[in-house]
Protein backbone atom coordinates (compact mmCIF):
# COMPACT_ATOMS: atom_id res chain seq x y z
CA UNK A 1 0.00 0.00 0.00
CA UNK A 2 1.42 3.27 -1.07
CA UNK A 3 2.23 5.44 2.23
CA UNK A 4 1.75 8.91 -0.14
CA UNK A 5 -1.85 7.52 -1.14
CA UNK A 6 -4.19 10.41 -0.34
CA UNK A 7 -7.27 9.24 2.12
CA UNK A 8 -10.07 9.25 0.01
CA UNK A 9 -12.65 11.99 1.16
CA UNK A 10 -9.74 14.42 2.13
CA UNK A 11 -8.71 17.04 0.03
CA UNK A 12 -5.24 18.56 0.17
CA UNK A 13 -4.80 21.88 1.70
CA UNK A 14 -2.46 24.61 -0.28
CA UNK A 15 0.62 26.12 0.87
CA UNK A 16 0.39 29.11 1.93
CA UNK A 17 2.99 32.15 1.02
CA UNK A 18 4.20 34.38 3.72
CA UNK A 19 5.29 37.80 1.97
CA UNK A 20 8.75 38.74 3.17
CA UNK A 21 9.37 42.65 3.28
CA UNK A 22 11.42 43.45 0.49
CA UNK A 23 14.64 45.24 3.12
CA UNK A 24 14.63 42.08 4.88
CA UNK A 25 15.13 40.28 1.94
CA UNK A 26 18.18 42.69 0.46
CA UNK A 27 19.29 43.30 4.31
CA UNK A 28 22.56 41.10 3.22
CA UNK A 29 23.38 43.18 1.03
CA UNK A 30 23.42 46.25 3.63
CA UNK A 31 24.69 44.44 6.80
CA UNK A 32 28.35 45.76 6.54
CA UNK A 33 27.45 49.32 6.30
CA UNK A 34 24.89 48.58 8.85
CA UNK A 35 27.76 46.92 11.42
CA UNK A 36 30.01 50.28 10.42
CA UNK A 37 27.34 52.72 11.55
CA UNK A 38 26.95 50.64 14.35
CA UNK A 39 30.72 50.83 15.00
CA UNK A 40 30.80 54.23 14.15
CA UNK A 41 28.08 55.55 16.69
CA UNK A 42 29.75 53.65 19.78
CA UNK A 43 32.89 55.19 18.55
CA UNK A 44 31.57 58.44 19.13
CA UNK A 45 29.90 57.89 21.82
CA UNK A 46 33.04 56.84 23.33
CA UNK A 47 34.55 59.71 22.46
CA UNK A 48 31.92 62.18 23.37
CA UNK A 49 32.43 60.80 27.10
CA UNK A 50 35.86 60.34 26.63
CA UNK A 51 36.22 64.47 25.44
CA UNK A 52 33.21 65.27 28.63
CA UNK A 53 35.25 63.38 31.14
CA UNK A 54 38.96 65.52 29.84
CA UNK A 55 36.86 68.58 29.76
CA UNK A 56 35.85 67.89 33.66
CA UNK A 57 39.23 67.50 34.31
CA UNK A 58 40.55 70.27 32.22
CA UNK A 59 38.10 72.54 34.56
CA UNK A 60 39.09 71.11 37.54
CA UNK A 61 42.69 71.57 36.79
CA UNK A 62 42.36 75.17 35.61
CA UNK A 63 40.02 75.96 38.82
CA UNK A 64 43.45 74.48 40.99
CA UNK A 65 45.39 76.53 38.99
CA UNK A 66 43.30 79.54 39.80
CA UNK A 67 43.40 78.79 43.55
CA UNK A 68 46.95 78.40 43.55
CA UNK A 69 47.59 81.75 41.60
CA UNK A 70 45.31 83.98 43.44
CA UNK A 71 46.68 82.64 46.78
CA UNK A 72 50.03 83.63 45.35
CA UNK A 73 49.15 86.82 44.08
CA UNK A 74 46.96 87.65 47.60
CA UNK A 75 50.56 86.68 49.53
CA UNK A 76 52.54 88.90 46.68
CA UNK A 77 50.28 91.81 47.95
CA UNK A 78 50.05 91.15 51.61
CA UNK A 79 54.54 91.21 51.11
CA UNK A 80 54.31 94.38 48.94
CA UNK A 81 51.90 96.01 51.42
CA UNK A 82 54.33 95.19 54.31
CA UNK A 83 57.35 96.19 52.83
CA UNK A 84 55.28 99.52 51.79
CA UNK A 85 54.40 99.66 55.73
CA UNK A 86 58.12 99.12 56.43
CA UNK A 87 59.26 101.87 54.51
CA UNK A 88 56.48 104.01 55.33
CA UNK A 89 56.10 103.44 59.64
CA UNK A 90 60.53 102.26 59.89
CA UNK A 91 62.06 105.75 60.46
CA UNK A 92 59.61 106.96 63.30
CA UNK A 93 59.96 103.51 64.86
CA UNK A 94 63.63 104.10 65.33
CA UNK A 95 62.83 107.21 66.62
CA UNK A 96 60.61 106.27 69.31
CA UNK A 97 62.96 103.28 70.20
CA UNK A 98 65.88 105.38 70.28
CA UNK A 99 64.11 108.02 72.76
CA UNK A 100 62.68 104.97 74.86
CA UNK A 101 59.40 104.11 73.88
CA UNK A 102 59.91 100.84 72.23
CA UNK A 103 61.64 98.67 74.31
CA UNK A 104 62.59 97.83 77.52
CA UNK A 105 61.97 100.01 80.49
CA UNK A 106 65.66 101.94 80.75
CA UNK A 107 64.73 104.22 84.44
CA UNK A 108 68.50 105.03 84.19
CA UNK A 109 68.13 107.04 81.24
CA UNK A 110 65.07 108.83 82.63
CA UNK A 111 67.54 109.77 85.68
CA UNK A 112 70.64 110.38 83.78
CA UNK A 113 68.15 112.73 81.74
CA UNK A 114 67.43 114.76 84.88
CA UNK A 115 70.81 115.01 86.33
CA UNK A 116 71.77 116.50 82.99
CA UNK A 117 68.73 118.85 82.90
CA UNK A 118 69.74 119.78 86.41
CA UNK A 119 72.23 120.89 85.48
CA UNK A 120 72.68 122.76 82.44
CA UNK A 121 69.58 124.45 83.86
CA UNK A 122 71.55 125.01 86.91
CA UNK A 123 68.34 124.43 89.02
CA UNK A 124 67.74 123.29 92.72
CA UNK A 125 67.90 119.96 93.68
CA UNK A 126 65.13 117.75 92.22
CA UNK A 127 63.86 114.61 94.27
CA UNK A 128 61.92 111.96 92.53
CA UNK A 129 60.09 108.33 93.50
CA UNK A 130 59.55 106.25 90.80
CA UNK A 131 56.98 103.08 91.83
CA UNK A 132 56.78 99.67 89.90
CA UNK A 133 55.82 99.37 86.31
CA UNK A 134 51.96 98.75 85.26
CA UNK A 135 50.31 97.57 82.60
CA UNK A 136 47.98 100.08 80.57
CA UNK A 137 45.00 99.38 79.23
CA UNK A 138 44.75 101.88 75.84
CA UNK A 139 41.81 102.80 74.11
CA UNK A 140 40.45 100.17 71.97
CA UNK A 141 41.04 102.43 69.22
CA UNK A 142 44.32 102.25 69.62
CA UNK A 143 45.91 99.80 67.75
CA UNK A 144 49.70 98.33 69.97
CA UNK A 145 49.73 95.28 67.30
CA UNK A 146 52.22 92.62 69.29
CA UNK A 147 53.40 95.38 72.24
CA UNK A 148 51.78 95.50 75.25
CA UNK A 149 51.41 99.77 77.09
CA UNK A 150 53.34 99.77 79.99
CA UNK A 151 53.36 103.25 82.70
CA UNK A 152 55.69 103.94 85.63
CA UNK A 153 54.45 106.88 87.94
CA UNK A 154 56.92 109.48 89.28
CA UNK A 155 56.42 111.72 91.57
CA UNK A 156 59.01 114.23 91.62
CA UNK A 157 59.22 117.43 94.06
CA UNK A 158 61.31 120.71 92.97
CA UNK A 159 62.17 123.74 94.01
CA UNK A 160 61.95 126.90 92.02
CA UNK A 161 62.87 130.23 91.72
CA UNK A 162 60.16 131.09 89.37
CA UNK A 163 57.74 128.88 87.32
CA UNK A 164 60.08 129.19 84.16
CA UNK A 165 62.63 126.65 85.31
CA UNK A 166 59.20 124.02 85.75
CA UNK A 167 58.48 124.55 82.19
CA UNK A 168 61.51 124.13 81.15
CA UNK A 169 62.83 121.32 83.02
CA UNK A 170 59.56 119.45 81.60
CA UNK A 171 60.41 120.41 78.03
CA UNK A 172 63.96 119.44 78.31
CA UNK A 173 62.76 115.76 79.91
CA UNK A 174 60.11 115.48 77.27
CA UNK A 175 62.76 115.54 74.36
CA UNK A 176 64.75 112.32 76.26
CA UNK A 177 61.31 110.33 76.68
CA UNK A 178 57.82 109.85 76.51
CA UNK A 179 55.38 110.54 79.24
CA UNK A 180 52.18 112.38 80.31
CA UNK A 181 51.97 114.68 83.28
CA UNK A 182 48.97 113.69 85.28
CA UNK A 183 49.19 116.78 87.82
CA UNK A 184 51.55 119.43 88.98
CA UNK A 185 50.96 121.37 92.09
CA UNK A 186 53.05 124.72 92.56
CA UNK A 187 53.11 126.12 96.23
CA UNK A 188 54.79 129.48 96.96
CA UNK A 189 57.29 129.18 99.49
CA UNK A 190 57.25 132.16 102.43
CA UNK A 191 59.26 135.24 102.05
CA UNK A 192 61.73 136.91 103.87
CA UNK A 193 64.64 134.27 102.76
CA UNK A 194 67.98 135.52 100.92
CA UNK A 195 67.86 136.40 97.08
CA UNK A 196 69.17 132.99 95.56
CA UNK A 197 66.10 130.72 97.92
CA UNK A 198 63.21 129.13 96.22
CA UNK A 199 60.13 131.22 95.73
CA UNK A 200 58.43 127.91 94.89
CA UNK A 201 58.01 124.69 95.17
CA UNK A 202 56.48 122.09 92.57
CA UNK A 203 55.28 118.61 93.26
CA UNK A 204 54.35 116.75 89.88
CA UNK A 205 53.01 113.52 89.04
CA UNK A 206 54.52 112.00 85.53
CA UNK A 207 53.75 108.74 84.05
CA UNK A 208 56.46 107.29 81.91
CA UNK A 209 55.11 105.50 79.13
CA UNK A 210 56.95 102.54 77.09
CA UNK A 211 56.38 99.59 74.78
CA UNK A 212 57.42 96.40 75.07
CA UNK A 213 56.25 93.16 73.65
CA UNK A 214 52.88 91.44 74.77
CA UNK A 215 55.22 88.53 76.38
CA UNK A 216 57.49 90.80 78.43
CA UNK A 217 55.99 90.78 81.89
CA UNK A 218 59.08 92.07 84.56
CA UNK A 219 58.81 94.97 86.44
CA UNK A 220 61.49 97.30 87.69
CA UNK A 221 61.58 97.82 91.35
CA UNK A 222 60.99 101.07 92.43
CA UNK A 223 63.52 104.01 92.40
CA UNK A 224 63.62 107.02 94.10
CA UNK A 225 66.48 109.53 94.60
CA UNK A 226 67.93 113.17 94.52
CA UNK A 227 69.92 114.13 91.81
Amino acid sequence: MNAAATIPGKKKRPAIAIAVPYWVREFALIRWGVAALAGGVAVGVAAVLYSNAQLRDASATRAHVQQVRDAAYARYAYADNEKREIRAFQPPFLAMRERGLVGEENRLAWLDAIRRIQEDRRLLPISYEVTPQQTVAPDPRVATGDYQLHASRMTLHMDMLDELELFNFLEDLRARGYFAVQDCAIKRLGAGGPPDAPALSADCTLNWITLTAATTTAAPAPARGKP
